[in-house]
């Protein structure tokens, strides 16, 4: 996907392709000759060239050439049980560079506490909950519930991402896990039907057997390795980030991971 932002060789080729200035470099001139484009060829004009912009244009993205990773160059750096699951899950989830695989681990290493944290975490106090999940505790609601993590991810995750009603305590069952916090019966049901293992009769198969696996399903599912395939610059992990979080949160933190183990594959 390019937009705003975004520069180097395929921006060349898209201004090139619009009959623009082919500088690389993706800034307002680029969108708006994106917009009249898209506008003109029915699509949305939202200035994003996705897929089937690309496909319109003739633009195709260069292959990816598979290559030997360099796992025993992270030994010491993270824990055997993850350079083992990488050693299983890699081809299966795209993870076939060792730039793919530098950005995908600063996004684990981060989300986890250095690979440390496989549930999430709900044992919030009052002002916690009011902090994080406030819409959902009107009132002193709070106070019944602080310090009493099955109540509430039963509460914050009710009637949603496929799970049940807060009596149902499916939000509880389904409470994130994995080094990116797989959260959800219905992300659990789409991770079981590909991973191939029931993780919805049993949920916990995904902190304790996949929580890198569900990690790079996500990863793989949301088509984020192109985003990694773009490079090693900090444009490269701010935009990995803002796919995995939703925002920049920690962007420092993810940035030294991504340097660290960067320089520890190539």
């Amino acid at each position: 996907m390019l937009k705003v932002g975004s520069q180097g060789e395929l921006v060349k080729l898209l201004q090139q392709k619009l009959g623009i200035t082919a500088d690389g470099a993706f800034g307002p001139g680029t969108e708006k000759a994106v917009k009249e484009w898209q506008a003109k060829n029915g699509l949305v004009a939202d200035g994003i060239v996705g897929e089937i912009s690309m496909a319109k244009l003739g633009i195709s993205l260069p292959k990816v050439e598979k290559e030997e990773l360099k796992t025993g160059k992270l030994k010491g750096h993270v824990p055997d049980s993850v350079i083992t699951e990488i050693t299983q899950i890699a081809e299966k989830f795209g993870i076939i560079t060792n730039l793919r695989l530098a950005h995908f681990l600063a996004q684990c290493s981060h989300e986890s506490g250095n690979f440390k944290a496989v549930v999430e975490n709900l044992n919030y106090s009052k002002d916690g909950l009011m902090k994080i999940f406030g819409g959902y505790f009107p009132g002193n609601l709070a106070d019944s519930y602080a310090f009493k993590p099955e109540m509430i991810a039963s509460r914050v995750y009710g009637n949603r991402m496929g799970n049940g009603d807060e009596a149902s305590k499916e939000g509880f069952k389904f409470r994130g896990r994995g080094y990116l916090q797989t959260t959800g019966k219905e992300n659990y049901q789409i991770f079981s039907q590909f991973i191939g293992e029931d993780c919805v009769a049993n949920p916990d198969l995904v902190a304790t057997k996949y929580p890198l696996g569900s990690a790079a399903f996500f990863f793989n599912n949301n088509k984020l390795w192109s985003v990694c395939d773009r490079g090693s610059s900090d444009d490269v992990v701010t935009a990995v980030t803002r796919r995995v979080n939703g925002g920049t949160n920690g962007l420092a933190h993810r940035l030294s991971e991504f340097k660290k183990f960067i320089a520890l594959l190539t």
